[in-house]
């Protein structure tokens, strides 16, 4: 039974506290209470939390753990035996900074996350808010069956509904983006005069060339080991390849282009990766050199766009350019099947034999017989890719 007690404040008004007690066997199960400033506001509240808790197992649900959403978010990374990628576990610790991080379990309704949707398209694009949204499912997914958390998948579910329609979040756009070869002239120039002033540094022309040739993602580059390539077969073992279901442990065989075989061939066996080099220090060093040069909406993994592209275009079937870019699902390459067999945008300008790649004063610059740099700094038309080592 409830009651509903008068008490003066210490500012002389009074205020009318509302309080639930609920016996079994002659013991107290539960006691809560509310203070309100009216008298009709506070038995209103009663009567209503004397319904609820009459309901079956409200009681039960009661005694369950109801934490934070930002505990579960910490739980759900501390527990997870599968590595987490740097972006979901980036996401995950960006939402614990928002509102909806502070409630409970129980009180968070599909309104709330629509709430902390709101409150990051005022920021970001509804792109990047429906990859929040997903992180955040995937936390909702598990909390009540792992460990009885009362976070309501459901709710996460109508809200993304609702997110959509409202256009709060939608799906990434596909980017048809390609740098042209006077872009990728600027860029190569420049990291080949950085290597001159720093011999240390990065071989920047080599990576963003195996990129484009090998078509691999950023994050595939930087671990793939010298282990893991057939020369004989010109192929490279891609381990935990991205896909949509299971990343960790899915180990493709994909297929390189004489290209990038010839760029993993130039560089030093000094480790056990073949470019040890951090993906993130990489991915700074693209996004500064596009800045400096004042290269617009250029984005690193636009190389493995244009990779597939130059791929179609000097006359791969489907087959042929999955079996160099992973892609377990043909579908996916359906957007690429529109370019028409143009030829090689990459090949040699002067229409010569070229035999050997040659560099001049050390640039790391590749030029052609003719002295051409555009369309050259890569183009594989030789056998000793030299230029460019670190």
């Amino acid at each position: 039974m409830g009651t509903v007690i008068p008490r003066k404040r210490s500012d002389g008004s009074t205020g009318y506290q509302a309080q639930v007690l609920i016996k079994r066997a002659g013991k107290i199960v539960h006691r809560e209470g509310r203070t309100f400033d009216r008298k009709q506001a506070a038995s209103a509240w009663l009567e209503k939390r004397e319904k609820e808790l009459a309901k079956p197992g409200a009681l039960e649900r009661l005694a369950a753990p109801d934490p934070a959403l930002a505990a579960v978010i910490d739980r759900y990374t501390d527990e997870s035996i599968k590595k987490i990628g740097r972006t979901k576990a980036q996401v995950l610790r960006a939402i614990k900074g928002y509102d909806i991080a502070n409630k409970t379990c129980s009180e968070i309704t599909s309104a709330d996350v629509i709430s902390f949707a709101n409150q990051l398209v005022v920021n970001v694009t509804p792109q990047t808010v429906a990859n929040y949204l997903s992180h955040l499912a995937a936390v909702f997914a598990v909390a009540k069956p792992a460990w009885a958390y009362p976070l309501d998948q459901t709710a996460m579910k109508d809200a993304f509904v609702v997110a959509k329609r409202l256009g709060i979040a939608n799906k990434s756009r596909e980017r048809n983006r390609r740098p042209t070869l006077e872009e990728l002239d600027k860029i190569m120039e420049y990291f080949g005069e950085r290597l001159k002033r720093r011999p240390s540094s990065i071989p920047m022309q080599k990576v963003l060339g195996f990129a484009i040739f090998s078509t691999r993602r950023l994050e595939e580059i930087t671990r793939i080991f010298w282990e893991d390539l057939d020369v004989e077969g010109s192929r490279v073992l891609v381990r935990d390849m991205k896909n949509p279901g299971e990343k960790i442990g899915n180990d493709v065989w994909c297929d390189l282009p004489p290209e990038a075989l010839q760029i993993i061939l130039s560089m030093p066996k000094r480790l056990e990766e073949i470019f040890p080099y951090s993906g993130e220090t990489i991915g700074t060093n693209f996004t500064r050199a596009c800045q400096f040069l004042e290269i617009i909406d250029l984005h690193l993994h636009d190389l493995r766009h244009d990779g597939v592209s130059r791929l179609f275009e000097i006359g791969r079937n489907i087959p042929q350019v999955a079996a160099v870019s992973g892609h377990r699902s043909w579908s996916s390459l359906k957007r690429y099947t529109h370019l028409r067999q143009t030829g090689d945008k990459y090949a040699c300008p002067c229409r010569k034999p070229c035999p050997a790649w040659q560099s001049i004063e050390n640039r790391t610059m590749i030029v052609c017989n003719e002295g051409s740099l555009q369309a050259h700094w890569l183009d594989g038309c030789g056998s000793d890719p030299v230029a460019g080592n670190a």
